[in-house]
């Protein structure tokens, strides 16, 4: 049994890893549960909060109030001096208790390369992670999303982001939490690049968040979206539902969903799709409730293929 095999088939000895429900064998689920669950990404309302029409703490409550979605995945950037204010941090998790939303992550940037050339920087972004992990643990987070920002060769960035997730996989296991990495430019959009470093770091809490958009290595060079996501899958513990612009019939122009969330599927995952939207030809409110549309249309006609 290959590493892979293997992830797939202890899903449900990862229970006490928060993950339980994303790698489930589709024979264990009850016919009436979803194939995939819905979260709303707070990426998808930046304008709105960066522009303050939105207050962070609103955020939990308006996921529920507005689009009816359970489930939450924060940006650091939206409280990035309160990491380590716990009675903030406390307010947000009631704020979210209180509407029945659950957080289920926290997404990172701004802390430095995890994969920095010089050791003293990459140990410093290490460090710098450390209190987003706490902040997630005391909001009820399973995991922190972080970026694989390197520089160097193909090995020499597989070695340094590697080294640099392994320390901080360490820290974040000691608080239940995971840390998943996102394709988010540079190398990191590369599929078999970032499914190596998974390999490489080889724990159980450092896993993955494909995102169906960030495929952009560099200007001019991408990455097969399908293909990458399909390399990342194994070590997911969340998905991330990019749109950006829809079709008169509700599809999203630039990604095939009833193929890719089949990928999704095929892989056995069955836990939280996050919804991402990033387009300017709908508001950001039009752009949630048509991915919303869009994911449930494609989760009822997938059903019928997962019996």
């Amino acid at each position: 049994m290959d590493r892979r095999q293997f992830i797939t088939a202890s899903a449900a000895a990862l229970a006490g890893f928060g993950v339980s429900a994303a790698n489930a064998p589709l024979g264990t689920m009850a016919r009436t549960d979803p194939l995939y669950k819905i979260s709303l990404a707070q990426w998808s309302l930046h304008r709105a909060l960066f522009d303050g029409e939105m207050d962070n703490l609103d955020f939990a409550p308006t996921a529920k109030k507005k689009f009816g979605i359970s489930a939450v995945e924060y940006v650091n950037q939206f409280f990035m001096d309160r990491a380590t204010d716990t009675a903030y941090l406390q307010k947000m998790k009631r704020r979210a208790e209180e509407a029945g939303v659950r957080s289920l992550l926290i997404m990172c940037d701004q802390e430095g390369a995890l994969g920095a050339a010089d050791p003293e920087q990459r140990r410093q972004a290490v460090e710098n992670h450390h209190k987003w992990v706490e902040a997630a643990a005391r909001l009820g987070c399973h995991s922190i999303r972080v970026n694989a920002q390197s520089s160097g060769s193909y090995e020499e960035q597989k070695k340094r982001a590697a080294d640099g997730l392994r320390r901080l996989t360490k820290f974040a296991a000691s608080r239940d939490v995971n840390v998943i990495v996102e394709n988010h430019g540079g190398l990191s959009s590369n599929g078999q690049w970032l499914a190596s470093v998974m390999e490489a770091v080889d724990h159980p809490r450092c896993g993955t968040l494909p995102d169906f958009g960030n495929f952009t290595i560099r200007e001019g060079k991408t990455y097969n979206r399908y293909e990458g996501v399909r390399e990342l899958m194994p070590y997911a513990k969340g998905v991330s539902a990019k749109t950006y612009a829809f079709d008169d019939a509700g599809n999203a122009v630039e990604t095939d969903y009833e193929r890719m969330m089949r990928i999704v599927l095929d892989a056995g995952y069955h836990g939280h799709v996050g919804i991402e939207y990033e387009g300017d030809k709908l508001s950001e409110f039009e752009g949630i409730r048509a991915t919303k549309d869009l994911l449930i249309r494609v989760r009822k006609q997938l059903r019928g293929e997962h019996k």
